[in-house]
């Protein structure tokens, strides 16, 4: 398997980034996953959002929609985890091209995947996942069929390409990581599709992965 040089190299922030985080947050994951794959220097901080926390108007001045994950690195404060992401790769990964590439074919697919991680994503396997991990009152048959149609499609990307958009890993396979590898939780069975299964096994084996916690609820119960 070839893995990008930016997994092992990259350069240092003159400062700690600051990630403002949940940690039962897919979105919050992809961004503390794609830092340490970078091997960059984070500091992580809980952010209650049970308790509200996200909307204070402390945290609103760093992000005005009032959620998370949030970074700063110095003087810069972003929002949005697939922005976050653009950055990340950007600024410091030793070599952009590899997690961002800029070829106009690849680079088109990976905004394309990043597009399928803010909405088929959001609105098949984590909003089911959301309904079962924080018991909201909504029927998940909807997003669990929305995430049965998105995983039927991945797999069959992933039967000629080790990763989405090549034989690489890019940020559009970070974006659609974690709630993918979580989606039993939300009772979504990944039995359906080995090839998705073997690209969660190549992103889980790449240098500095760490893993997002689990929680006990749907088929992972």
């Amino acid at each position: 398997m070839n893995t990008p040089a930016a997994a092992t190299l990259s350069q240092q922030p003159t400062n700690t980034i600051k990630l403002y985080r949940y940690v039962l947050s897919g979105h919050s994951h992809r961004v503390e996953l794609f830092l340490s794959l970078l091997g960059l220097t984070v500091e992580l901080i809980n952010v209650n959002v049970a308790a509200g926390e996200q909307k204070t108007p402390a945290f609103l001045q760093m992000n005005a929609f009032g959620q998370v994950p949030v970074i700063q690195d110095g003087d810069v404060i972003l929002a949005d985890a697939n922005a976050i992401l653009v950055y990340l790769s950007s600024r410091y990964a030793t070599n952009p091209q590899d997690w961002s590439p800029s070829d106009p074919v690849r680079a088109a697919a990976v905004q394309r995947w990043l597009s399928v991680a803010a909405g088929p994503l959001m609105f098949g396997p984590a909003l089911a996942r959301m309904i079962a991990v924080f018991k909201r009152p909504i029927n998940p048959e909807e997003a669990i069929g929305r995430a049965k149609q998105l995983f039927t499609v991945m797999d069959a990307t992933l039967q000629s390409s080790d990763f989405l958009t090549g034989p690489t890993p890019t940020i559009a396979d970070i974006a659609n990581y974690s709630y993918t590898a979580h989606a039993p939780e939300g009772g979504v069975s990944l039995e359906p599709y080995p090839h998705l299964r073997r690209w969660l096994v190549r992103i889980e084996a790449l240098p500095g992965f760490v893993p997002m916690v689990k929680t006990p609820m749907g088929l992972a119960a």
